[in-house]
């Protein structure tokens, strides 16, 4: 089975911004990250933003940034959202429930077979959560150039160092 560009985006996506996981990330980020269309992803965002899986902030500071309850989510639980069709041959039913008819159906095995393979290959995708395969975040965030936020820390003044001491205000 293959699954579209789309989809494929879709996963990019979220596994960016689990990687990434603080902050805010802009689809620019993720189009130098990953080498893919910035026209392409916006179109993905859009959809995983309706989703509710992906949140959208606007304005000059705007971004992305993951949803909280998306790092459970399955991967077979993405795939079915942004595929189109798991229609493995025309005899299967397309997403309206439509087949093509075939002049073997009454005796055909292989229909069921793939309909097997395809309910197996989805079972598989629905064992592995977003944020299980987002990990380890270290190295993948190292492959796609995410940079760890370090948190600001305030920090005290020190007094000079002199022979006399001079109190600080």
């Amino acid at each position: 089975m293959r699954l579209t560009d789309y989809t494929d985006y879709s996963l990019r996506v979220l596994l960016y911004l689990a990687v990434r996981d603080q902050g805010l990330s802009t689809i620019q980020d993720i189009s130098d990250a990953y080498g893919i269309s910035k026209n392409h992803l916006m179109k993905v965002v859009q959809q995983l933003s309706e989703l509710g899986w992906v949140e959208t902030v606007r304005g000059r500071n705007g971004g992305l940034r993951l949803a909280e309850q998306t790092r459970a989510r399955t991967v077979g639980e993405v795939v079915r959202a942004t595929e189109s069709d798991f229609a493995l041959v025309a005899c299967l039913p397309d997403q309206n429930g439509e087949r093509r008819p075939c002049v073997i159906t009454p005796q055909c095995r292989l229909r069921s077979a793939l309909e097997a393979a395809r309910h197996a290959f989805l079972a598989e995708l629905d064992r592995h959560t977003i944020g299980e395969v987002a990990g380890p975040q270290g190295p993948l965030a190292a492959l796609l150039g995410i940079r760890a936020i370090i948190p600001v820390v305030p920090v005290a003044p020190v007094a000079p160092a002199s022979d006399n001491p001079v109190p600080i205000a």
